[in-house]
């Protein structure tokens, strides 16, 4: 697992090509539509990548605190992840057969009902998807209202699942949903347990006790306009949101009111999944098991695969409901059972435990640092530290106000000292780390180190707030 942190870990010499890139950068952005995100902060033609490591057309090396939004569990060009993509190729394996079943299928749903959380693996269906998460959470649903015959819908503030109609409508953000017309009545949102800026003005852990209180009373309140739903579909850890965990206790309750009344739970681990916070699914810590998982990103070992494994009573499927030309894709089968083998072998998720540990630490320290930091929090390598206005006003808990230009100023200043890494949260304040799980010490140290040297370059920034 170690790396090199100064260049491409095959040795290999990159040779700054200034011009050409340039050119690259000038025609995507003719080119390509202006909803493109990463490519408008990010200003890196990457042509080597290894590990966690990055090298781009300007001869430089970047720590990769992306993983493709969490999608390279084993990081850039894993060996064993790039032997059997050439070795199936070699062989001349059906890359394309619709959903007909093959050994590299097989194998793939063998080792994922293995590593599938509590009793869901001894019985679960499992259900290929379009390529995407979104479209897994379309798929998860259409079957919660299938099965229970039910419409209505519980989601969470600050939630984010996904780009497509559905997804959206039961996302958070008000510009992602209005924008496509996706808010539904049937969609009912309820406070997230956001203690940092508690919804309910009390902070601590009152804020996920009075979060699941309202849900109960809402739903056991004859006249709390909200019928009895189809499901509740939540993250544990809110990626988007803005690295939010949501406590244990907290899931477990969640768990206790859907299933005493017969309400699906659906669980978003599109992100969290595959031994990124810690244990193999992010649910395990609370020891919940939902009616519903959701998964995509690392599942498919770098290459696109979505899948939803589900309760076999919610199988009332008929033929065709929910299908796709993309759902039998070889190499993405191949990829996703050598990357669930390996992290489930080597016990990656406990590395994340380790390394994010030696992160999260290291973020306390710059957050005493720095004022214009506001907290630091997530789980295994899923991390986020605040950005703040140390000259605004708290609020009643003493929380300054988010700061979204500054937050793009220390973006810029990380890319400069050698990261990728993007912002997330409700104002777009959260810098987010989502290396690999195959990082080294070294590399988290290093990490660090560049994270220091951006945040004292923005020490005395002096640019304006977003008010």
């Amino acid at each position: 697992m170690k790396q090199d942190v100064t260049g491409p870990a095959d040795g290999r010499a990159i040779t700054s090509d200034e011009g050409l890139r340039a050119r690259l950068l000038g025609r995507q952005a003719e080119r390509e539509s202006s909803a493109r995100t990463y490519a408008r902060h990010l200003p890196v033609v990457p042509v080597h990548a290894q590990g966690a490591l990055v090298t781009g057309m300007d001869g430089r090396t970047y720590i990769d605190c992306l993983s493709g939004a969490g999608t390279l569990a084993l990081g850039h060009n894993y060996p064993a992840v790039v032997d059997v993509l050439r070795a199936t190729l070699e062989r001349r394996a059906p890359l394309h057969v619709l959903d007909m079943i093959t050994p590299e299928k097989d194998a793939f749903t063998s080792e994922l009902l293995g590593v599938l959380p509590g009793d869901l693996g001894g019985s679960a269906r499992v259900h290929f998807c379009g390529p995407t998460g979104a479209d897994a959470v379309e798929a998860a649903l259409k079957l919660a209202r299938l099965a229970t015959g039910r419409q209505g819908v519980v989601a969470f503030s600050g939630a984010y699942h996904g780009m497509t109609m559905g997804a959206s409508a039961v996302s958070g953000g008000d510009r992602m949903r209005m924008l496509a017309g996706a808010g539904s009545a049937e969609v009912s949102r309820l406070p997230f347990p956001y203690d940092y800026r508690c919804p309910f003005g009390v902070g601590g852990g009152e804020t996920a006790r009075l979060s699941v209180q309202l849900l109960e009373n809402l739903l056991d309140d004859p006249a709390s306009g909200l019928a009895l739903p189809a499901a509740v579909i939540v993250e544990v850890v809110q990626g988007e949101g803005g690295v939010i965990p949501a406590s244990d206790n907290w899931l477990r309750e969640v768990r206790r009111i859907t299933e005493e009344r017969g309400i699906v739970l659906i669980l978003d681990e599109v992100q969290t999944g595959v031994g990124r916070t810690g244990t193999f699914w992010a649910c395990q810590r609370a020891d919940v098991v939902p009616d519903i998982l959701v998964m995509s990103k690392a599942v498919g070992g770098g290459l696109p695969l979505a899948l939803i494994a589900y309760r076999p009573e919610l199988d009332v499927w008929l033929p065709g409901d929910h299908t796709g030309t993309f759902r039998g894709n070889t190499l993405a089968m191949v990829a996703g059972e050598v990357t669930l083998r390996t992290v489930r072998e080597e016990r990656l998720d406990q590395r994340a435990v380790t390394v994010g540990a030696r992160l999260a630490e290291g973020l306390e320290q710059l957050v005493a640092a720095h004022g214009f930091l506001g907290q630091a929090r997530g789980r295994g390598l899923m991390l986020g530290v605040e950005v703040v206005d140390p000259h605004g006003s708290p609020d009643r808990l003493g929380v300054l106000p988010p700061a979204p230009a500054r937050a793009q100023a220390l973006r810029s200043a990380c890319v400069d000292t050698g990261l990728l890494l993007e912002l997330g949260g409700r104002h777009d304040t959260v810098l987010r780390l989502l290396p690999p799980l195959i990082l080294s010490d070294a590399q988290a140290d290093q990490i660090l180190e560049r994270l220091s040297v951006a945040f004292t370059r923005c020490a005395s920034w002096n640019g304006h707030e977003e008010r």
